[in-house]
């Protein structure tokens, strides 16, 4: 995903940038979903056409630990647990994974429409 340019306001200023990471990462953990061994985008809603395209895009590997990830997630939300500290994800792991087939997939959708509204003329 593209950043806003209010991102870009706070990644330039070295001052803005020292003062908003620790608090970005006191964010995400105070979220919780890294206490279950998930990823920021394993939270993403999977009922979206172009996520699904995303998800069926996604290297068999990379999918497999998704599911790892979620199942556990869901079993230890079931029996009210949480990870050892050890195995919760962190910061460094946290990384896009599904984002960038995101921008792909909307970028072909993009194109497709652009080349379908396109009008062909004949010169006389």
């Amino acid at each position: 995903m593209p950043i806003s340019p209010v991102g870009k306001f706070f990644i330039n200023r070295p001052w803005t940038h020292k003062w908003m990471v620790p608090l970005s990462k006191w964010y995400s953990k105070r979220m919780g979903y890294r206490q279950l061994g998930l990823k920021y985008e394993d939270l993403l809603p999977e009922e979206n056409e172009v996520t699904q395209l995303a998800l069926k895009r996604m290297p068999p590997k990379e999918s497999y630990d998704r599911v790892f990830r979620l199942r556990r997630a869901f079993q230890l939300s079931l029996s009210h647990q949480i990870l050892p500290e050890s195995q919760w994800t962190t910061y460094e792991e946290d990384t896009p994974y599904l984002s960038p087939i995101i921008d792909e997939i909307e970028r072909e959708m993009k194109e497709r429409e652009d080349l379908d509204s396109m009008v062909v003329q004949k010169k006389r």
